[in-house]
């Protein structure tokens, strides 16, 4: 599952891990991501100190076996973590693979809230984009696209459309699960999963986009044609 920041992407992580049949892993080259552009961000010694840093190793251990003895593997993976330095060669031997969108509005304005540096590329604007293209070469057709927006309108609606595109049986436990923090969460979780660890299932509906001004909107004005061309494909 293919994201950027602040964009439903640990819900999603916790409607497919309270599946009986798979295990997750959250941001998995999160760790190489800041060791190669030594970005200071929140919680870097401890991301750094538990989690992998070696980018080989990562795709080692995510084109291996399926842990904990389970069919499916969840990868939750952030697209501006893909530096130059990163491998791709490895995505052909992953069976399925989805971009998740969000309107940039809503995604500027919740990064805008964590982090003070903006930037299209720190949100993952263009690379989201550009992997769009890598992975319909790596697998010979493009991949399931799903919207944010479209999911918390009908949580059900979307996900029961997700699994039969990707070959999964419908499990009614992907619409909710247990508050609180899950062993897959990475070390980070503390800073950014405040309202996921409060959640119990899927938020409501969204409302209106968010107003923006100063550069914020034009990030966001800015991101929207790739946005548009990807929410073409949705699921």
């Amino acid at each position: 599952m293919w994201s950027g920041p602040r964009n439903l992407s640990t819900t999603m992580m916790r409607a497919f891990g309270a599946r009986a049949d798979v295990t997750a892993i959250d941001e998995p080259f999160y760790a190489a991501y800041l060791d190669l552009t030594g970005l200071g961000h929140p919680m870097v010694d401890e991301i750094l100190a538990r989690h992998e840093a070696d980018p080989q190793k990562v795709i080692a251990h995510l084109t291996g076996p399926v842990p904990d003895g389970k069919a499916v593997f969840y990868q939750k993976h952030m697209t501006h973590h893909m530096l130059e330095a990163i491998p791709m060669d490895w995505l052909g031997r992953i069976e399925q693979h989805v971009v998740l969108i969000r309107h940039p509005a809503r995604v500027v304005a919740s990064y805008s809230r964590k982090m003070e540096l903006l930037s299209a590329e720190v949100m993952g604007f263009p690379q989201q984009e550009r992997l769009w293209g890598q992975l319909t070469a790596a697998k010979g057709a493009a991949p399931a696209v799903v919207d944010a927006d479209n999911i918390l309108a009908d949580p059900e609606g979307v996900l029961r459309r997700l699994c039969a595109v990707i070959g999964l049986d419908w499990d009614s436990a992907m619409l909710s699960w247990p508050s609180g923090p899950r062993p897959e969460d990475g070390a980070w979780a503390p800073h950014w999963y405040d309202a996921v660890w409060r959640s119990t299932g899927f938020g409501a509906p969204p409302g209106p986009l968010p107003e923006l001004s100063g550069e914020a909107a034009q990030i966001a004005q800015g991101a929207l044609p790739g946005y548009e061309r990807l929410l073409a494909a949705h699921v």
